[in-house]
Order: C-alpha cells, then sequence, then structure tokens
C-alpha cells in the first residue's frame, strides 16, 4: 500500500538519526508532511532532504526535548508550519550504562529529563491540541527495556517502564478523544546506540565484538533488526488502519521473550 499517511502532519522527535530518521523517511513516503526534531540543525538536514525527495513538506527544528518551554515552542512551531499536527512521534533518547550502585544522581536526572520527562510534556501539548481538533495518534518510541529487567542499565530501563506506563494511561484518559496512544519496544536495533554496549562489554570483562556477538545470540531470528523495520511498525501505528488500537505496548525484538 502508499500513501498511507497522505494528509498527515507528523511531528517527530530525535529525527536526525537511527529510528527517528527512518520514521521521517517513510512517513514522507507515505505521504506526511512531517516536522523534524533533535538538538541540532546540521544533524537534521540529511534527514529532511531525505525526506524531501517525496514530494512532501519537511521542516526541521532545533529544540532540547526535555525542556518544557522548548517543547511548548516546539508543538506551537508544528503547528503554525504545517497548519495541524495529526501524529506525534517521541522518539528522542539516550542511553547510559553502569552497574546501578555506580550511577549517579546527575546520570538519573540526565536519562530521566531526556527519555522520560520529554514524553510527558509533549504528550500533554499534543494531547491538548489532538483534542481540540477532533483527534490524533501518538507514538512513543519505548524499548523492551521498559518490559523487562536488564543488567547494568537500571535507570535507561526505568525511564521506558515510565514510558510504557504513561502511553498506558494516557490512551485510557483519550480514548473517547479519538486518540490513540501507542508505544513501540524494540530490542536490539543496529544503531549507533549499540555502540555504547561498550561499557557493557567492559563491565562483563569481554571485547565489544564479543558484547555484540553476545547479543546477536540472544535474538531467535539470529540478527539485529533494522531502523525501518520499527518504521513500518510505526507508520501503521499513524495509520488509520490502526484507529482500533491504542493503549499498546508493542514488542518488536526478533523473538526475545515472546509474552
Amino acid at each position: 500500500m502508499a500513501g498511507r499517511l497522505t494528509g498527515r502532519k507528523a511531528l517527530i522527535t530525535g529525527a536526525s538519526r537511527g529510528i527517528g530518521r527512518s520514521i521521517a523517511e517513510h512517513y514522507a513516503a507515505e505521504g506526511a508532511d512531517v516536522f523534524l526534531v533533535a538538538t541540532g540543525l546540521p544533524q537534521l538536514e540529511a534527514t529532511r532532504d531525505a525526506a524531501l525527495k517525496h514530494g512532501h513538506k519537511a521542516i526541521i527544528h532545533a529544540a532540547d526535548v526535555s525542556d518544557r518551554h522548548a517543547v511548548e515552542a516546539m508543538i506551537a512551531a508544528c503547528v503554525d508550519q504545517l497548519g495541524s499536527m495529526d501524529v506525534l512521534v517521541n522518539n528522542a533518547g539516550i542511553y547510559k550504562a553502569a552497574r546501578f550502585i555506580d550511577y549517579t544522581p546527575e546520570d538519573f536526572d540526565q536519562v530521566m529529563q531526556v527519555n522520560t520527562h520529554s514524553v510527558f510534556h509533549s504528550m500533554q501539548f499534543a494531547l491538548r491540541h489532538m483534542k481540540a481538533t477532533g483527534g490524533g495518534k501518538i507514538v512513543n518510541v519505548a524499548s523492551t527495556a521498559g518490559k523487562w529487567e536488564s543488567m547494568n542499565q537500571g535507570i535507561y530501563n526505568t525511564s521506558k517502564h515510565a514510558v510504557v506506563g504513561m502511553t498506558r494511561c494516557a490512551a485510557l484518559e483519550h480514548a473517547r478523544d479519538h486518540i490513540t496512544v501507542n508505544a513501540i519496544c524494540p530490542g536490539f536495533v543496529e544503531t549507533d546506540m549499540i555502540d555504547q554496549f561498550s561499557v557493557h562489554a567492559e563491565l562483563n570483562g569481554i571485547t565489544p565484538d564479543a558484547m555484540q556477538k553476545a547479543l546477536v545470540e540472544r535474538v531467535p531470528i539470529g540478527r539485529m533488526l533494522q531502523p525501518d523495520e520499527i518504521a513500518h511498525l510505526a507508520v501503521y501505528l499513524a495509520s488509520t488502519e490502526s484507529d482500533g488500537m491504542t493503549g499498546q505496548t508493542i514488542t518488536i525484538s526478533g523473538g526475545m521473550r515472546m509474552g
């Protein structure tokens, strides 16, 4: 199918690389106008240029999504420049690995501000707009870390568990407003975030290559996922095909923990 998002106006955070960039390109390919957000404009330009090839609007905007005022301005700018906002994709996030007892309070605050507070801020403003305009779609990119326990990434898991919880609560409260709120929970995806797993290698006394091999061995399909595979699911959740689905946390992990 083509044109599944024709006429939709989508705001995507963390759009400069990895999963966010792939979602932006797939949304544009399916007919959406896209408002692309990250902390720096130069990194967003390549995403914008790729999106523009599909003949729809693509606008870039620099914002620190952990700052509530910046988020409010970001959503206002999207509505002003695209005319509305039908879809919000909360993809921005950071990762820090450490033993639980070695995390600092500053580590906790930073991860929670970017991974959790940003979702809270953007959903609040988006829900108000969507309720006033008759509906919309919110797609939160969480993680399997938001469903399970993990070694040496306690703060990251905590932040993603919170995203899962907010997704379900917002979905329940706004179902009658024709707003769906769902979360995607990817497993291991081949992006530059995987490079940060070198900390896990050090903590386990093995090489980064051995760590990568160990990660893949945990995946029943025998490989890491690609960003495009997450983007396909994000397209579905932004389309009318998923109108009956809300409050769901959809695992896409290559078969790890089938449940």
